[in-house]
């Protein structure tokens, strides 16, 4: 056998006992990540005494950037969260809109929302509006839940600080301003394409009524306004750091590179001082809005960096796997190959991603898995490292099935069988990923 053909044959093997460890021997996927990247190094003769460096030069490599953005992203959230931010952007967003474009409103509130805040915290925040409206129009909760997931599901996987498109950047070497700009430029057809669309065609098909367990829209909405921030407050504090990072990004292209104006804005837009400034004006704002102490501010940023901290660990492990394929010879043999092919690399990394995603349910996973994969197989290749995170991405986000805690969550809050949830929820994550591909091989021509 050559030693290409052994290669191939490696990495294949690797990612299916990946896949085995996690989804049958229901071994934690950190843990699963590091094992497999142990065993795949040494299966491609990486001398014993440099593995255990290999490790930890993965993970300090991946977490320098990555557990700083994840962080405080978390932090930002958390502050959205309890102060009533998304509440306050939703309703916002509502009553400009108008009850009868109310699904173009829920996308919007998603889409924003999921900038700062985790996907399934946006989603149980913002349902009892979606109850709401069902209750007052009579229409299914997909005519308005649809939207409202497609608006989150989007900006979760295409558009940092969020930790998936943070980490792959961070593995392919994308720079976070373009990642934030293609992720927006793909994602809003997407979001627009598998939310108000097709939530108008599935709530026809599809009726669905809030379910009597759930039945929380009158306690779980604020009646009193006063009681949330302003529009303009939450819209700022969310806008800051994305600004700043493309700012930061434009500056490349038009300063010239010893322009101090360009150090500047190269430092203040860093992702890093970004997130700080836009951190601690939330603690200021939101924590004064809410009447906090300091202690009490504090605890809230804590309690961020528990669901953070899991992230940031498989993120890390991700990171340990691509760094064996690099120090190996995997990375090297493979990227000739793929130089040397016809196949289109978004494309495979969408392919790599969307294996992963149906077999093992997580997105993380599977971004994890497939930018470890591409990530030595761009150095001979002519392509925008943010397009391969938004192929990635879109790769992670398709077919979402019932090995996916997404699909639980929508079956669950919308009181609709398994069946229906597979025709609502994971159609609508499949428009997303397609979509999103699509538009990001349109960009390629351009970039």
């Amino acid at each position: 056998m050559g030693s290409t053909a052994y290669y191939v044959l490696l990495l294949i093997l690797a990612v299916a006992l990946l896949l085995f460890l996690i989804i049958k021997v229901k071994l934690h996927a950190f843990v699963s990540l590091l094992l497999v990247s142990i065993i795949t190094a040494v299966a491609a003769g990486m001398p014993i005494d440099t593995i255990m460096r290999t490790i930890e030069k993965g993970m300090g490599g991946t977490l320098g950037f990555i557990a700083v953005v994840v962080g405080l992203g978390a932090m930002l959230g958390k502050m959205l969260e309890i102060s009533g931010g998304a509440e306050r952007l939703a309703k916002t967003l509502l009553k400009v809109f108008g009850k009868e474009r109310a699904p173009w409103a829920m996308v919007i509130a998603g889409f924003i929302v999921s900038i700062p805040v985790f996907f399934d915290v946006g989603f149980i925040i913002l349902v009892p509006l979606v109850y709401s409206l069902a209750k007052e129009t009579k229409k299914s909760l997909l005519h308005y839940g649809i939207p409202l997931l497609a608006g989150l599901a989007v900006t979760h996987a295409f558009v940092p600080p969020t930790p998936g498109p943070v980490a792959v950047a961070n593995l392919v070497g994308a720079d976070l301003g373009k990642v934030i700009l293609v992720g927006i430029l793909c994602g809003i057809p997407a979001a627009i394409c598998a939310g108000p669309l097709f939530g108008k065609y599935i709530g026809k098909k599809i009726y669905a009524e809030v379910p009597e367990y759930l039945d929380m829209d009158e306690a779980a909405i604020t009646k009193d306004d006063d009681k949330l921030p302003s529009f303009g407050l939450i819209i700022s504090l969310i806008l800051i750091p994305l600004v700043l990072i493309l700012l930061n990004t434009a500056s490349g292209v038009i300063l010239p590179e010893e322009s101090m104006a360009k150090k500047v804005i190269g430092f203040i837009g860093h992702p890093f001082s970004a997130l700080i400034i836009a951190v601690i004006l939330s603690f200021i704002t939101l924590g004064k809005f809410k009447g906090l102490s300091r202690d009490e501010v504090n605890k809230v940023a804590t309690s961020a960096l528990a669901p953070a901290g899991m992230i940031i660990l498989v993120t890390g492990a991700g990171g340990v796997f691509k760094q064996v394929l690099v120090d190996s010879s995997i990375g090297t043999m493979l990227a000739e190959k793929l130089a040397g092919s016809s196949l289109n690399p978004i494309i495979l990394a969408f392919l790599i991603a969307a294996v992963v995603r149906v077999a093992a349910g997580s997105a993380t996973v599977a971004m994890m898995t497939a930018g470890g994969i591409i990530a030595p197989l761009l150095a001979g290749v002519d392509v925008e490292p943010a397009l391969i995170v938004i192929a990635i991405a879109s790769g992670a986000t398709v077919l979402s099935h019932v090995n996916d805690s997404g699909f639980w969550l929508v079956n669950r809050y919308f009181g609709i069988s398994e069946k229906d949830t597979l025709r609502s929820w994971t159609v609508m994550e499949t428009i997303i990923g397609v979509v999103g591909l699509i538009v990001a091989l349109i960009l390629s021509i351009f970039m």
